[in-house]
């Protein structure tokens, strides 16, 4: 919902009703994770995409369906020999989507989520999209006898609102959805109808709406320019930091958030000290001398960052290596260290590097190889 959420909040805040359809899982080759959104309004504009056009017709009318009867639906898409081309996967994966109605009266906490993305805090909406009590065997019980299909909590800060009809459920929801939260991911969470976490019969869709990863570029040169740019594309919330105001200017880096003109370790150190780094944060090192990057490269190792990388020559690399050791840099540590930065991509450009610094990025998130896709075999997108 993450891509949609403006349109959804602005047609909500109009008094309009909207359906939205968003991937809750996927196996195999799914081309898009766990919360990409399509929204469907009553003028029958569409916002926003699941699954890049294989599905998207047949959800298009599901979709209009939901919004005339209000009644939210799970549905899985996949590939047979019958429908590979007309409604299912051609790629091979395998996706649920569900489809719920969106309106002020339905969803009265998506104020609460609107405040908090901006003010830029994190918040969470758990939304039950299967409901089935089960029963014991040779009973026949009835799915959804509660009515909890579509009913949510939404988190934002310290407050909860809302409920999935049960205060244990609502409770272990919570506390397993700020897990979710505090690692940047949605997805599903599973338990029994009473909230037992060991049992099954309700399952419970995590959109979590954290704050951006952070990336933090040392060294106010042209390369760091683009850097930072490639980085705002991939939604990082970018700074860029150097001791020389001369050359740290908000008007050489306008796609950076913020210009910061300090000694790169001192500033480092505050940020750790603050909370304001954690582990998915990304960390490039574009100095190129030893007084600015060995100290802040010796900090930077020592702490679980999502990557970091520094520029530099081969020989550099060697000098930096020693001098890292010197500092009390372990060999882990030091292994962790992606120098000199970036894939190999033969591109000399500032842009170009800037690719290979986001490629190298991106593989280390995923566990991708870098290798060629072709070159490669099962599925092409990873498990999310």
């Amino acid at each position: 919902m993450r891509d949609v959420f403006d349109e959804v909040h602005r047609r909500w805040r109009a008094g309009e009703a909207v359906a939205l359809a968003t991937v809750v899982a996927t196996w195999r080759s799914a081309p898009q994770p766990p919360g990409a959104a399509m929204l469907v309004a009553a003028d029958g504009t569409v916002t926003g995409s699941v699954s890049g056009g294989c599905v998207e017709a047949d959800l298009y009318e599901r979709a209009r369906g939901v919004l005339d009867t209000g009644t939210p639906e799970l549905t899985r898409y996949g590939v047979s020999d019958d429908d590979a081309y007309a409604v299912g996967l051609t790629c091979g994966g395998v996706l649920d989507v569900f489809v719920e109605r969106v309106d002020a009266d339905g969803f009265p906490e998506l104020d609460t989520v609107a405040a908090a993305r901006r003010a830029g805090r994190p918040a969470a909406v758990v939304t039950c999209v299967a409901a089935d009590a089960g029963g014991p065997p040779g009973t026949a019980m009835p799915a959804d006898p509660a009515g909890r299909l579509g009913r949510r909590v939404v988190l934002a800060g310290d407050r909860v609102a809302g409920s999935l009809g049960s205060d244990r459920l609502d409770a272990a929801a919570a506390a397993d959805a700020l897990g979710l939260l505090a690692t940047g991911r949605s997805g599903l969470l599973e338990y029994g109808y009473q909230g037992q976490r060991r049992g099954s019969g309700v399952r419970l869709f995590v959109a979590a709406y954290a704050t951006p990863p952070r990336m933090i570029v040392f060294g106010a040169i042209d390369f760091a320019a683009a850097v930072a740019r490639i980085g705002a594309f991939l939604g990082y919330r970018v700074t860029v930091c150097d001791a020389r105001p001369v050359f740290a200017t908000a008007r050489r880096f306008p796609e950076a958030d913020e210009v910061v003109v300090d000694w790169p370790h001192r500033y480092l150190r505050a940020e750790l000290d603050a909370g304001r780094v954690d582990p998915r944060t990304v960390v490039c090192v574009l100095t190129h001398d030893p007084k600015f990057d060995v100290p802040v490269l010796a900090l930077a190792l020592r702490h679980p960052l999502a990557y970091v990388g520094a520029m530099g020559s081969r020989r550099t690399h060697d000098e930096r290596r020693k001098r890292l050791r010197e500092a009390g840099v372990s060999a882990t540590q030091l292994a962790r260290l992606a120098a000199p930065i970036g894939l190999d991509l033969g591109g000399p450009t500032p842009e170009e590097t800037a690719v290979s610094v986001a490629a190298q990025i991106v593989a280390g998130r995923w566990s991708g190889t870098g290798r060629p896709l072709a070159e490669l075999a099962g599925p092409i997108h990873h498990s999310r």
